[in-house]
């Protein structure tokens, strides 16, 4: 019975189009496979605290006249309400202010204990969740009298490169940054305190020398009181930097961006919609060849009509005669799916090796994501598909009756 059924199969077949179907199906299910693996591998770095896919910030300020630089134009702080009319707009998910130190800072660092150079300098602090570093460490206590700094990963190169060069100093990697010591001297409103400093991590977002707001808001207390405290500038956490709202505001506003934060935003935002296009492109590709397949089954089935109505009319069950057909499509399906696992592992080892090179701490992923995608997608077409020629054959079988 089944070579019989099979030989009615290979009469009505068109080679052509079955392998049609099967490059369409492997590049269909290989695209949309490579695109879950390839999110699912660079996701942590994504989610990483200094990931360069996490949500785009902008850090804001008003731009500076001439008139403002004689103490004659506009203030170049931000009141309550403007910030809340940033808060308001489209574009914007939270805001965060500056809070800078309103007395005189000196510092002096060593490395061991070796005091290297000293330095006037200046604090500044804004919100927790703004911060792209380890905040484990990130608390002050006035009794304990240490200082938590995180600096700029801008600074370390500096150092490193320019004045540790030129003066035959040691240069600091961020994996030693505990060796740093820091002795900080504040001094206002007629008083003067020694802190220790400590280094816990450097920030890529933040170009400025970060402490945590609860020392700020107890240094200015105590060293200025009579300060004024109004931000000059605030970080934006927007939910598009391609929206032209963002230019509008900023031009309308007489505001600036810092380090043309908003074309890297662009850049980020384009590439997440790329990957999403990939694997959408993917999938209509996988949708329409798995059509291909059904129809070319089913049009196998339909020029075979006669015959396998003869086969129903002498005793063969519709289960048998639609087993040869529903074996040929699991049998198709199962394939790409093998062939489809066996290209993404040879393609994700070659991205997989670049992407170690620029990013030697990133972890290896698992292919499980893509497996189970795959298994998912095997199961349901091949369901789909049975279910088809299953139907089919007892529309012929009815017929009989």
């Amino acid at each position: 019975m089944m070579s019989l059924v099979w030989k009615l199969l290979r009469q009505h077949i068109s080679i052509a189009q079955l392998a049609g179907f099967f490059f369409a199906n492997l590049f269909g299910m290989f695209i949309v496979l490579l695109g879950l693996q390839f999110y699912s591998d660079v996701k942590p770095l994504f989610s990483q605290e200094d990931g360069f896919l996490k949500p785009e910030y902008l850090i804001v300020s008003k731009r500076i006249s001439g008139m403002s630089m004689l103490g004659a134009g506009e203030s170049c702080g931000f009141s309550e309400k403007e910030v809340a009319d940033i808060s308001s707009q489209s574009f914007c998910k939270s805001v965060g202010v500056f809070t800078a130190s309103q007395y005189r800072v000196v510092c002096s660092m060593g490395v061991s204990g070796v005091a290297q150079f000293g330095t006037e300098m200046f604090f500044e602090s804004v919100p927790d969740k703004f911060i792209d570093s380890d905040l484990s460490n990130w608390s002050f206590s006035s009794e304990d009298g240490t200082i938590p700094i995180i600096l700029p990963r801008t600074y370390l190169a500096i150092y490193n490169f320019g004045f540790a060069q030129s003066q035959s100093l040691p240069k600091i990697s961020e994996g030693i940054v505990g060796m740093i010591d820091m002795l900080v001297v504040l001094r206002g409103n007629g008083q003067e305190q020694r802190l220790k400093g400590k280094v816990i991590g450097f920030s890529s977002r933040l170009n400025t020398i970060l402490v945590p707001e609860s020392f700020i808001q107890w240094s200015n207390a105590k060293f200025a009181p009579e300060a004024d405290l109004t931000p000059n500038r605030l970080i934006v956490e927007v939910k598009n930097p391609t929206d032209d709202a963002i230019v509008k505001y900023i031009n309308d506003h007489n505001l600036e961006l810092e380090n043309d934060k908003l074309d890297a935003g662009k850049a980020t935002y384009f590439l997440r919609l790329v990957t999403v296009l990939v694997i959408c492109v993917g999938m209509l590709i996988s949708i329409l060849s798995f059509y291909i397949l059904m129809l070319s089954i089913y049009l196998l089935v339909q020029k075979n009509t006669e015959k396998l109505r003869n086969l129903l009319l002498i005793g063969y069950s519709p289960v048998r005669v639609s087993l040869p057909y529903q074996l040929l499509t699991v049998g198709m399906n199962g394939l790409v799916l093998a062939l489809s696992i066996i290209i993404l592992y040879i393609v994700r080892s070659y991205y997989m090796n670049m992407l170690w090179v620029m990013f030697p701490q990133m972890q290896d992923g698992s292919l499980c994501p893509s497996l189970l995608l795959g298994v998912g997608l095997f199961l349901t077409v091949s369901l789909i598909n049975i279910i088809a020629v299953r139907n089919r054959v007892m529309k012929i079988w009815n017929r009989k009756e």
